[in-house]
């Protein structure tokens, strides 16, 4: 069926061309995306007043989205700064000290712990588990917070998301799409997401040098949970940092065993965090623990919120491409924007192994700049069998190549606006565009070699 590509499309590409250029640049972006919601708003409701309106509705649907993402991170942190009062964060981290003594080593093995906890259960969860007890550690063994960040990012939400061996959640949604079967498409995906991300890591780690070096020279602070030594050492401490990993140990065990996954497996660690929160303040301030724990969740609220700040009014506008979340805030009837331009672009593509397969890729990642890589698999599925049946080619290679473009878009790491990366950028303590800026090239290597990997597969 033929995209009827109207005026609100026009504005909605060229904010996104607006917004890719300022990022490349190092602008902060939010005044071309509120500009922009107004400007389309203005165009679909037909008045100044429905324009208003559509710019507000933008920033409460993102900031509806994001809030379970913000609220975890909140109350990790929250939970961190009582352990780091107490003394336990530094005696629970201790042991790994022994592995992760460089940034070499610190980058590879913060990545490799973030790619198995990620390949059982969402990614995002597995950032807060992770990052929250290694991303310390990596500081302290010469890594700046910015190569911790972009090793868990890159290995996590990208390689592991991507391929999505264990839960097989964006598997499914491809092989539906694509009118293959899961098992047809799981070697494809699993050689394509381990070819993209191992490329990423490297070239990313090789990005990061002249971090190391700097952080060498001077020792980089730029992170919230950077562990401190305690100077004295308390019972109460020793049996916390044996007993906090062990419940957390335990929280991913069930959520393994009781495949809880998702928003469930956010809710089950938040919960776990507020409980070590309130048990770690009463272990500490005994009867002043009233008033402290009001404190430590002041802390890690403001912190979520001056990370999200600048993310929610981007997602505001973002949203509006996707075909799910538009109506709610233009009102009933409104195009996914971004999936329409998506289509059109398809509707170019000539048949034939290189221009599918580098095209399925490209509408991945253009579907999977709404911040969300799992709602374009099943356009880069239908495009696969559409195009790729007539042309010949292996159908679920050529979706195999959509799926890892969607995902490492919108999953994320090189959008700002989407749920990993924002969650990641918290935990490190860095900017999420920043994260998003130094991820392009090595996310733009691994990208092209998982293509290349796929037009051989096909």
């Amino acid at each position: 069926m033929e995209v009827q590509i109207t005026v609100s499309h026009w504005v909605y590409l060229l904010t996104v061309l607006t917004v890719v250029v300022l990022m490349i640049r190092k602008r902060d972006v939010v005044l071309p995306c509120i500009i922009g919601s107004f400007v389309i708003g203005l165009l679909f409701r037909g008045s100044v007043v429905g324009a208003i309106q559509s710019v507000f509705t933008g920033l409460e649907t993102a900031g509806t989205e994001l809030f379970d993402i913000m609220l975890v991170i909140a109350l990790m942190v929250a939970m961190l700064k009582s352990l780091q009062t107490l003394g336990a964060d530094y005696l629970m981290v201790s042991p790994v000290r022994n592995f992760m003594k460089t940034p070499f080593l610190a980058y590879w093995i913060l990545g490799a712990v973030m790619y198995l906890a990620a390949s059982f259960f969402w990614p995002t969860p597995a950032t807060a588990l992770v990052g929250t007890l290694l991303i310390p550690v990596a500081i302290n063994a010469g890594l700046p917070a910015i190569g911790a960040a972009m090793a868990v990012n890159l290995l996590g939400h990208g390689m592991a998301l991507s391929g999505d061996l264990v839960i097989q959640g964006a598997l499914k949604l491809s092989a539906q799409a694509a009118q293959v079967p899961v098992e047809a498409m799981f070697s494809k995906a699993a050689v394509l997401a381990w070819v993209a991300g191992l490329t990423a890591g490297i070239v990313g780690y090789i990005s990061i040098q002249k971090d190391i070096k700097q952080a060498r020279d001077n020792k980089d602070g730029s992170s919230l949970i950077a562990v401190q030594a305690p100077q004295n050492i308390t019972s109460w401490a020793r049996w916390f940092a044996a007993g906090v990993p062990i419940v957390l140990l335990a929280v991913v065990i069930a959520m393994v065993v009781g495949k809880i996954r998702g928003g469930a497996a956010t809710a089950l660690l938040g919960g776990t965090g507020t409980l070590i929160l309130v048990a770690a303040t009463l272990a500490q301030h005994g009867k002043d623990a009233l008033e402290k724990l009001v404190g430590y969740l002041r802390e890690g609220l403001l912190f979520a919120i001056k990370i999200f700040a600048p993310v929610i009014p981007i997602a505001g506008f973002f949203y509006l491409g996707s075909p799910k979340i538009a109506p709610s805030i233009l009102g009933e009837g409104a195009p996914g924007l971004l999936f329409d331009l998506g289509r059109a672009f398809s509707q170019i593509i000539p048949l034939g192994k290189i221009p599918l397969a580098f095209g399925n890729m490209i509408v991945g990642v253009i579907t999977g700049l709404d911040g969300s890589g799992f709602s374009g698999l099943p356009l880069t599925g239908s495009l696969a069998q559409a195009l790729g049946g007539p042309a010949g080619v292996n159908v679920s290679a050529l979706a195999a190549v959509g799926q890892i473009g969607a995902i490492w878009s919108g999953g994320g790491t090189l959008v700002a606006w989407a749920f990993g990366l924002v969650a990641t950028a918290g935990i490190a303590g860095v900017s999420p565009l920043e994260l998003a800026r130094r991820n392009f090239i090595p996310v733009a290597c691994g990208l092209l070699a998982a293509t290349i990997v796929g037009i051989i597969m096909m």
